[in-house]
């Protein structure tokens, strides 16, 4: 998935951490709590899954992988 916005270099290695939100130049912009992307990063590992994230040329895209379990055979 991917949004139309682009994240600092600097920025990219914290998004995941609790509590912290993008500096914005815009005070008014800027809303959350910074718990979101925590929350999620923490359920995918929770499902042994792995989140990347990648942002460039004005685009932000956040990557899911996980492993596939077979359904229980009866």
């Amino acid at each position: 998935m991917g949004n139309q916005a682009e994240i600092s270099g600097a920025d990219l290695p914290h998004i995941f951490d609790r509590f912290y939100r993008v500096p914005s130049a815009d005070r008014h912009k800027q809303g959350g709590t910074g718990l979101g992307l925590s929350l999620v990063h923490s359920l995918i590992k929770q499902l042994h899954g792995q989140i990347t994230v990648q942002s460039a040329n004005g685009w932000t895209t956040f990557t899911v992988a996980r492993p596939v379990t077979p359904p229980d055979e009866f």
